[in-house]
């Protein structure tokens, strides 16, 4: 990684930063999830990005991929327990933050969500063992008599890539894999009150493009147009169905996963119905990590 790779990637890790501030402050009771994924979005371009993703809005059991529809009327309600994850690209350098916000009596699931995270940043460095982070991760939330969520783990993240390799457990997996100098990852502590284990539920409203490949359905081919447009990285569905209409769009999509060009990716409720509490950071891996989603006031 040379310097100007750091300096594209602070870029973005600032820009997402300042959205995820923003978004987070608009969470209340009353206010529609979808205004404030929209609200995010057009922040990162305001400020000189590009998502990198869509920004998702997952509520009280659902731990990530909640993003809603151009008709979805769903509300904060007070009670909730709300996750805000989103990221940006600056010429294809991506970075991923997220946080929780407290709309009920979850002081205590948050901390520990976010003190995992504090500790596992620090660990960031050359030849760390993910094993390792891992372990810390889950001792910090088991500390809090809660349970890290096993099946979703951190991950690097890379030049048009939000998820790679390596892969950043939630608990000690026992795996020797380090960390090398250089590498991009985001690191993200998930905590419940639940089972700890995530599943798939639902339809998907996010996909990302796998294949490229011809179609001969014409809605499918005037979609993959945009899609193409994407680079690589995740989409959602109101994002097209704003342009196309609702009905070109639910067909096209489904013509283009029949025919393996893109995947969904549903929501990932956990399986006991615990509520979950989420904590982000990227992080530049150095013998001083740089984490590049905090900001200087933070």
């Amino acid at each position: 990684m040379n310097a100007e790779d750091i300096k594209k990637f602070k870029e973005s890790g600032v820009i997402s930063a300042k959205a995820l501030l923003f978004g987070a402050k608009m969470i209340k009771s009353g206010v529609k999830v979808i205004d404030v994924c929209d609200a995010v979005e057009e922040k990162i371009r305001t400020l000189g990005g590009q998502p990198a993703f869509p920004a998702q809005v997952s509520r009280n059991e659902i731990a990530a991929h909640y993003c809603p529809e151009q008709d979805d009327e769903t509300v904060f309600c007070e009670g909730d327990l709300v996750k805000l994850d989103c990221g940006t690209h600056v010429d294809g350098y991506v970075s991923d933050t997220a946080t929780t916000v407290n709309l009920g009596d979850y002081a205590e699931l948050l901390k520990a969500s976010k003190e995992a995270l504090d500790v596992a940043v620090k660990m960031a460095r050359p030849g760390t063992k993910t094993s390792e982070i891992g372990r810390a991760i889950q001792e910090t939330i088991q500390k809090y008599n809660f349970s890290p969520v096993k099946n979703l783990s951190g991950h690097g993240i890379g030049l048009y890539t939000v998820h790679a390799s390596p892969s950043i457990p939630n608990f000690n997996n026992g795996g020797s894999e380090t960390l090398k100098e250089g590498q991009s990852i985001a690191i993200e502590p998930f905590a419940t009150n639940g089972a700890g284990l995530i599943h798939e539920s639902g339809e998907p409203t996010v996909f990302m493009q796998e294949a490229r490949k011809g179609v001969r359905n014409q809605f499918a081919r005037d979609l993959l147009k945009d899609i193409e447009t994407y680079n690589g990285l995740p989409f959602t569905t109101r994002w097209l169905s704003r342009k196309h209409g609702v009905g070109k769009t639910r067909f096209g999509l489904r013509e283009l996963l029949n025919a393996g060009i893109i995947k969904g990716y549903p929501s990932l409720p956990d399986v006991g119905k615990g509520f979950v509490s989420q904590a982000e950071h990227s992080v530049l891996v150095f013998d001083k990590p740089i984490i590049i989603t905090k900001l200087l006031e933070d």
